[in-house]
Order: C-alpha cells, then structure tokens, then sequence
C-alpha cells in the first residue's frame, strides 16, 4: 500500500461515500480490508482508506458474489483474481506515452444525506438464500435481486421460494424500517416491486370458469383501506399451478364493489386480506360469508378463508384462518378435488397467510 498527497485524491472514494454507493457498511468495508485484504491501494498522508476505481471494482464483485451466497473468504479469493486480471489487461493495454497532465477532474458530489441504507439486516435462523437476497436489496442492486428471485423459485418451487426465502426478508426490511425511521423505505418497496413481478410470472393464465356445474373461482380481495398484496399475488401463484380458477381484485376493493363480484361470479371461496386490525372488517366478512346463490333448496355460500395479521382473534361461523401459507393452498385444493404436492425435504413452517409480510 502506497501513500499519496492529500490534493491527489480527485478520482478516489472515502470509506463512507462507498459504503453508501455498495449499500454496505464502513464497517463491513474495513473489517474486508482487514481479514481478507480486500482494501483501497493507496491511502492519504493521514492514514485515510482512499478507494480508486480498481479498488471499487474489487468490491462490486465481492458485494455481487457475497450476494449469490458465496462465503466471505472465497468470494475475496475470486474478487481478488479477477481484479488483478483486469489490472494486467489495463496494463497492456496503456499507450507508450501518457497524455498531457490536465487539470484534475472535479469531484462529483456526495449523495444527500436522506435514506442512506447500510448494514446487515436482522434476519437470524434463516436460509442463506436469504442472505444473499437481503445483501442485494440494501445494495439497490435490481438485477441481483430478479436473479436470486427466480433462482430460489426455481431450485425450491413456489410455496417454499414465498414461505422461506421472500417472507423471512421482506420481514428483516421491515423490522429494519421500523427501527430506522424513514430508512430502508427504499429497499421494501423495490424488493417488494420485483418480489411481485416474480410471483407474476409464476401464475398461469386464469383458468376459465364457465357455466357446468361444481364449485366457482376462488376471489381473492384485499379489504377496504388494505394495500399490503404480495400474500395475496403468492396464493394466486400457488393456485395457478394447479390449475384452479382464481380472480384477483388486488388492494383496497371496496365494500359494496366486493359483494357485487360474490353475487356475480358465485365463488367456491373468498380470501379476504387484512394486516392491520384498523382495516380488518368482520362485518363484511360476516356478510360474504352469508351470501347466497342458486336455486331453491340447493342454495350455496363461499368459504371465507381470512388471510393477514389483521384478523388475529377474530373468526366467525364459515370462516376459516390458515396459519400456514401451504394450509391455505391445501384447504382451497380440497375444494376441487386437488391435492397441493409437498416440496421435497421442506418442513412446513408458520409463515405465509397469518402474518403479513413487510412492515405492519
């Protein structure tokens, strides 16, 4: 490591400045530096750490590699590799005589001091899918993130992907956001946003209900006021797998707007979302669960099955709360004959529609 005047640092980083670009701590960059060497070359004549941008690349790919799951010391190990590759490509690439020294380039300003995500999340006891899920989210990494979406669904199918991979994060977000303030507002809603485009592409095209006999789609709805969708986009997801009719009405349906579609489509089920008890309504769940249709003496109901943190202690006569996201699937399966296949070698875990991901 070299020093260098304190005026020669025009095109160098500061500890903090690229803390907050990688979406890491000062601290996680000088505990890399000092237990795999993953440190800035030069340093000001008062000790400071000085990243330039070979430096920064180093730590894009150990950030990235640490993000897919790759062990501290080995992902060093690679970032190192593949910095001194580039540094030799750079070298033998450089001409013979150096340009003119000009003026030294002005230094782009720091960020704004607002919303500065850094550091680990609380995730504890979790996958290290998770982990890595997380570390991208900080960092604002986007196509990180979409990639270790679609690598968890793939390798763990949907139901585990949503119960031990996305929820476990998106609640790390939200107790992080929670004790920060404004902080971390920033990672929920792009986490949630690409969260939601996954479980988007894993939902088949609804099926078609027409007018035979036998039970009717399955409405899923948030409450009045509820704008928490992402358990809801999950069980539409699950449902589609197996083929099962569904019609999503998304955030906030309103009230009489709801009971309008019950009476119109006749559903086998109505799941009805709630996180917050402020917008948890039993009055109208009471009343869905007590309409009717068909002819006489051969009348039916939907099965109200109520989803979200928000109906805790609260149920009525023809209702149900699973307290699992797979006992949702396998209540509303068993009205169709289906059976929702269990995931290899996953336990079942209390996750999914009895506490609603992100901040409450």
């Amino acid at each position: 490591m070299r020093d260098i005047p304190e005026g020669d640092t025009a095109t160098s980083l500061s500890t903090g400045t690229l803390a907050r670009r990688l979406g890491v701590s000062p601290t996680t960059l000088r505990s890399w530096d000092r237990r795999y060497g993953i440190g800035p070359a030069v340093r000001t004549n008062g000790r400071h750490r000085r990243w330039t941008p070979p430096d920064v690349a180093v730590l894009e790919t150990m950030c990235r590699l640490t993000s897919a799951g790759v062990p501290p010391a080995e992902a060093a190990r690679a970032a190192k590799a593949a910095g001194s590759r580039e540094t030799v490509g750079s070298a033998t690439a450089r001409p013979a005589v150096e340009p003119a020294a000009g003026p030294p380039p002005s230094r782009a300003p720091e960020p704004p001091s607002r919303s500065r995500a850094a550091g680990t999340l609380p995730l504890g006891d979790v996958r290290q899918e998770c982990r890595g899920l997380a570390r991208a989210a900080v960092r604002l990494d986007a196509p990180a993130v979409e990639e270790q979406l679609a690598a968890a669904v793939a390798t763990h199918g949907l139901a585990v992907a949503w119960q031990e991979v996305m929820v476990p994060t998106l609640h790390a977000v939200g107790r992080k956001w929670a004790s920060s303030g404004d902080r971390y507002v920033e990672v929920e809603h792009l986490l949630s946003w690409h969260m939601s485009s996954a479980l988007r592409r894993c939902a088949h095209p609804p099926a078609r209900h027409g007018d035979a006999p036998g039970p009717g789609p399955v409405v899923l709805a948030c409450v009045p006021g509820e704008q928490h969708t992402l358990a809801l986009e999950a069980l539409n997801a699950g449902l589609s797998e197996l083929r099962l009719p569904t019609r999503m009405f998304g955030a906030a349906v309103p009230a009489e707007a709801l009971t309008a579609a019950v009476e119109r489509l006749g559903p086998a089920a109505v799941v009805l979302w709630a996180q917050a008890r402020s917008t948890a309504s039993l009055p109208l769940a009471r009343h869905l669960a007590g309409t009717q249709w068909g002819v006489k003496g051969a009348r039916r109901r939907p099965l109200v099955i109520l989803g979200g943190s928000g109906w805790l202690g609260r149920t009525g006569q023809g209702m149900l709360r699973p307290t699992t996201f797979q006992d949702a699937l396998d209540t509303l399966a068993g009205l169709y004959g289906a059976e929702r296949p269990q995931a290899p070698g996953s336990p079942q875990r209390e996750r999914g529609l009895s506490r609603g991901p992100g901040p409450a």
